[in-house]
């Protein structure tokens, strides 16, 4: 089975790609068609299906994995599939993870600092509540993307954008002691935990009606105190938690209702933009020569990246 950065112009195949989106279309001649979004673990690419026939509308609905017979063709300089035929798999007899694109680190190795961030707090009050928010939705937690697109869309990337932000926490708190240190690893750890009512999951991920009705930053800071209840918490600790979730995308526009007014606040939401960007910038350079220009990237104010050559860096002798 080909994946898709193998494929290269005029090369037939067949192979088994999960199907993102599909929507129908009409030719000039008012034949029907279908526009195709498919995916394995290695990338997506657009394909069509021509002359539609009985049966192709369930086959391609989007979350389904079909086996597929076709070519990859050149269309305007990008690389397009033309569908011949195919027919639907059942996902339980496939490894989905074939077919999504997963963290650069084993879940397991994530799983792991996961629990001993959770170990390291020292306030019982917020060590508790973290456990217990994590535990309840602990499955999800560990296989659900942070986003449909943009940022760590992946299988995982909640886990490892949060893990990975909780690294940055304990590296900041070092360099500013008057940062409380629980604070700002539990806020990485539960800042973008609503995602996991928010998103569908990790194949062929889409909003809920409940994420898009809702937010994932209203849902958490919900969820936070629906626990703090359950719990008989009564410090200041699940109201301090609960601005931080609130506020960690800083501003209105951006989804927060209230901007950052604590320490831990402030450091939850520069540290959650600063991981977002360098992942969507790493995704924006794959393929990228030295020397070369990325395309625009939206979430980055629409602009093209530089992917510098660093001829000045030589190695020291």
């Amino acid at each position: 089975m080909q994946a898709i950065k193998d494929l290269t112009d005029g090369m037939e195949f067949d192979s088994q790609f999960l199907v993102v989106a599909a929507t129908k279309g009409v030719t000039n001649q008012g034949r029907t068609y279908l526009n195709l979004t498919l995916q394995d673990s290695t990338g997506t690419m657009e394909a069509k299906k021509w002359d539609l026939e009985e049966g192709d509308e369930t086959t391609f609905q989007a979350g389904n994995v079909v086996s597929l017979r076709g070519a990859a063709l050149d269309y305007r300089g990008h690389l397009q599939i033309k569908v011949y035929d195919a027919e639907p798999l059942s996902l339980d007899q496939i490894d989905v993870t074939r077919f999504v694109p997963s963290a650069p680190v084993p879940e397991k190795v994530l799983e792991d600092e996961l629990r001993g961030d959770i170990d390291s707090l020292q306030d019982g009050d917020l060590k508790t509540l973290t456990k217990y928010l994590l535990n309840q939705h602990k499955s999800a937690y560990l296989t659900y993307p942070a986003a449909v697109r943009n940022h760590h869309n992946f299988a995982s990337g909640l886990l490892y954008h949060s893990v990975c932000m909780a690294r940055l926490a304990k590296k900041i708190c070092e360099l500013y002691p008057n940062v409380n240190r629980d604070y700002v690893v539990a806020g990485a750890l539960l800042h973008d935990l609503g995602k996991v009512i928010e998103l569908s999951g990790p194949v062929a991920t889409r909003y809920t009606d409940e994420g898009k009705l809702l937010g994932h930053i209203s849902i958490m800071a919900g969820e936070i105190r629906i626990a703090a209840k359950e719990l008989h918490i009564t410090s200041e600790t699940p109201m301090l938690l609960e601005h931080m979730i609130l506020s960690h995308h800083s501003k209105p526009e951006f989804g927060s209702p209230v901007p950052p007014m604590t320490r831990e606040a402030i450091v939850l939401a520069a540290i959650d933009d600063f991981d977002a960007k360098m992942n969507i910038v790493d995704k924006a350079e794959e393929g990228v020569a030295p020397g070369e220009w990325t395309d625009r990237v939206f979430a980055l104010d629409n602009r093209p990246l530089y992917v510098p050559k660093y001829d000045s860096k030589s190695e020291s002798k």
